[in-house]
């Protein structure tokens, strides 16, 4: 039996949204931007004093804050220097807030 493919159309904001929203899904990454939201920048190897692990695994976690686009770095070498991107940051806000809205109980 050969199965077909659904093809599920998504609005651009809805794609967004979910990348936002899986990029959030975990603590350590709700950490870094709740860190990061509170002051300008911060360096890569701040955060290892601040988070308790290893700088490996906090770098995985910027990674894929960065590649949702709600973080930006800036290579300073010897170091990366990491701040909120302003502009993903008000538009993940505003579709989070959107989507809150929208939904009556």
């Amino acid at each position: 039996m050969e199965r077909t493919a659904i093809k599920l159309n998504y609005t651009l904001e809805e794609e967004k949204l979910a990348s936002y929203a899986k990029a959030m899904g975990h603590p350590v990454r709700v950490q870094i931007l709740k860190i990061l939201s509170e002051q300008a920048c911060c360096f890569n190897g701040d955060l290892t004093e601040i988070i308790p692990l290893a700088q490996s695994t906090i770098s995985q976690h910027l990674k894929s804050l960065k590649e949702a686009g709600l973080i930006q770095g800036e290579i300073m070498p010897p170091k990366i220097r990491y701040c909120l991107n302003k502009e993903s940051w008000e538009e993940a806000q505003n579709l989070f807030e959107n989507l809150f809205n929208s939904q009556k109980l």
